[in-house]
């Protein structure tokens, strides 16, 4: 397939600014330079950026030039969200976030050029941006776009009603400065897009171009990003490499081939070839163990992936040994927990914990050899359970026959 054919097939073009077959020309055609941008909200990119990225990846191994800006000048204000106004952070903290993103992007797409807003808008006076863009814009067209409609009734501030003219304003300096042509992101910043093609056409009298991809969205329909609670960090020290494994392995199977196409390299004939073994045999979980690894050896490394299914199908077997406690963990993630600070039999542990719903139902589990601790079964009733047989000092693991974890908290 050509790269727009390829962009289609995987659901990764939504919005587009002019026509479709122009698009198709553009991309399957000679090399260009285009840009993604992102502000520093914080020292690390997470997983609801990463299509966006692996979008960037897509266009630059097709031989196009990608440009990853890092908002340091619109990060100081904050692009409106649909609910209410972004924290302000501080001009150290941007710098600081920058600093973080920076590296994770040269990392993810190394043939990238970095650059920041900041550089060219920091000299700009208020007064001339003014003179220079302001009056480009009505604000009859920035009321219209969908974020600030739905902002009014509860109330916007100036910065944020004028974040789509800062937005705007970069793409026409990239578009002068590096011969920037097109810009590609999320469809939730179209609003923003179209007022820098916009800004192009009346300042230049030149045509740029653009298009947005489906925010990908969990089987909840919820966003990946921080400000869901879900986030899931770029930076393995904020979110390890099995956390990840772990999210998309347990990924719902309506939305499992949707995230092949969006989260991986894996070719039409190699997502096709996976998908069919799922639906013939959905108990392997195929896709999704083909999802989390991919996902896991992009980001951190084969050895990282390799890891993370080492660790998972240990877990799975109730074999701790050579696991830390932060892995344990995250692989037990919403199992029932409780504090222990006790030194008891291990019969009483068991009732009082709610893991047995009585002394004779705790003694049968015991006497079957369906209950383990720290992965070794204990059939000895009277054992004394003590806060010493916690793994790194932090916790006990027990199992209940097969699948019934527990954990105690020491």
């Amino acid at each position: 397939m050509t790269l727009f054919e390829d962009l289609k097939w995987r659901g990764l073009i939504k919005d587009i600014a002019g026509e479709e077959s122009e698009l198709q020309r553009i991309l399957d055609g000679n090399p260009f330079y285009f840009y993604w941008g992102t502000d520093p909200t914080a020292s690390s990119l997470h997983i609801g950026h990463y299509p966006s990225l692996c979008l960037a990846k897509r266009l630059a191994d097709a031989g196009h030039h990608p440009v990853l800006l890092c908002g340091g000048a619109t990060g100081r204000i904050g692009d409106p969200r649909p609910t209410a106004e972004r924290e302000i952070i501080s001009e150290e903290k941007v710098r600081e976030n920058i600093s973080g993103i920076r590296s994770q992007i040269k990392r993810l797409v190394p043939t990238a050029e970095l650059v920041d807003n900041h550089d060219w808008m920091k000299d700009y006076t208020f007064l001339n941006f003014l003179r220079d863009i302001g009056k480009y814009i009505n604000v009859n067209y920035m009321l219209d776009k969908d974020i600030i409609r739905r902002r009014l009734e509860t109330g916007i501030t100036f910065a944020e009603f004028s974040y789509m003219l800062l937005q705007g304003y970069d793409f026409l300096h990239l578009y002068q400065e590096k011969n920037c042509i097109m810009q590609v992101a999320g469809s939730d910043q179209w609003g923003n897009i179209t007022t820098g093609v916009d800004l192009i056409r009346k300042v230049l009298d030149k045509t740029a171009y653009a298009f947005t991809m489906p925010l990908i969205l969990d089987q909840n329909g919820k966003k990946f990003g921080k400000s869901e609670g879900n986030a899931l960090w770029l930076e393995k020290s904020l979110t390890s490499p099995y956390a990840i494994y772990q999210h998309f392995i347990n990924s719902d199977d309506s939305k499992v081939l949707e995230y092949l196409k969006v989260f991986t390299f894996l070719s039409k004939e190699q997502i096709d070839d996976v998908f069919a073994r799922q639906q013939a045999a959905p108990e392997t979980r195929a896709a999704q163990k083909t999802l989390a690894w991919e996902v896991v050896k992009d980001l951190h490394g084969k050895d990282e992936a390799d890891n993370a299914v080492n660790v998972s199908e240990k877990l799975f077997k109730g074999d701790f040994q050579g696991l830390s406690v932060s892995d344990i963990m995250t692989g037990l993630k919403g199992v029932p927990n409780f504090a222990y600070n006790d030194e008891l039999p291990l019969v009483d542990v068991l009732v009082n914990n709610g893991m047995a719903s009585s002394k004779r139902e705790a003694r049968e589990f015991i006497k079957n050899n369906a209950v383990s601790i720290n992965g070794a079964v204990v059939n000895d009733e009277s054992k004394i359970i003590t806060k010493d047989m916690a793994l790194e000092g932090k916790v006990l693991i027990f199992r209940r026959g097969k699948k019934k974890y527990f954990i105690g908290l020491v």
